[in-house]
């Protein structure tokens, strides 16, 4: 009868897995489609070609934007992990009046629409000079960001304070207690937010939008795709070969694949250390 109970319960979950993930089967399946049959919606294809995964290096420097890409994520996150991490541990650790002030402070920064502070930003940018390099798409997260520090001071406060009162006791530095214990005692959490920023600067657009202006050399993929876009949209003149922009979109999706089969088990790791915390 418990068997039954379920029957529910996985019906409704294999109705949401077949929803989420039958537009990437659709991009696959559209990716091996000549031009004309892209959009007939059939998930095997009439007529199967490899063209496509080959013609679209020629017609587009795919290559280019994800190289611009990976390296503006990984500067990114790698920034925002560290910066994060440092004030995360100085709100975990230390004691100081005002602590809990500071640190609302910090979190109702969360609450500030992007869009307010874009242009004094991009002001402060070009007052520098920076427009048109990728600097701006990464160096803001030098400064960390409220919800990586949010998360991993939560992570930190669970961290056994008699480790980092020892390791004073034997003469440990602070930034000691930082590098040798917090770490790598933290290291899934450390991991899910370099996943977690890695991805958001991979998938954003408005940023390069602003900073890159008519540098093509340097933009990254989805601000590439959507020049893609442009040039075969018949609307704006082209030919409406969507074939080289559903396999290249279907390319740029693989890295970030990659990055969460390599990720998921510190997702898990990271879940089962909370609760066992609590």
């Amino acid at each position: 009868m418990h068997g039954w109970h379920q029957v529910p319960f996985w019906i409704l979950l294999s109705f949401f897995a077949v929803l989420f993930i039958y537009p990437f089967i659709w991009l696959v399946s559209a990716s091996f489609k000549p031009r004309g049959e892209v959009f007939d919606n059939r998930l095997i294809p009439a007529t199967f070609t490899l063209d496509n995964w080959g013609q679209v290096w020629r017609v587009s420097p795919l290559l280019t934007w994800l190289g611009n890409s990976g390296l503006v994520g990984l500067l990114a996150a790698g920034t925002v992990t560290a910066s994060s991490a440092l004030v995360a541990f100085g709100f975990a650790y230390f004691r100081f009046p005002a602590k809990n002030l500071l640190f609302g402070l910090v979190l109702s920064t969360m609450m500030l629409p992007g869009m307010v502070t874009m242009i004094p930003v991009f002001l402060i940018w070009k007052e520098v000079g920076l427009v048109g390099t990728q600097v701006p798409l990464w160096a803001q997260n030098l400064t960390g960001s409220a919800f990586y520090i949010f998360l991993l001071r939560q992570f930190f406060l669970g961290l056994p304070r008699e480790l980092f009162e020892a390791a004073r006791v034997d003469g440990c530095s602070y930034w000691g207690l930082f590098w040798r214990i917090a770490a790598p005692l933290s290291r899934p959490a450390l991991i899910i937010v370099f996943i977690f920023e890695f991805q958001a600067s991979w998938d954003d657009v408005l940023k390069p939008l602003i900073y890159l202006g008519n540098k093509t050399d340097l933009y990254t993929v989805p601000i590439g795709l959507n020049s893609l876009f442009v040039k075969y949209n018949p609307i704006a003149g082209g030919e409406g070969d969507f074939q080289y922009i559903v396999t290249a979109s279907l390319i740029s999706a693989v890295p970030l694949i990659l990055i969460f089969l390599f990720g998921q088990r510190f997702f898990i790791e990271g879940i089962a250390s909370q609760a066992r915390k609590g």
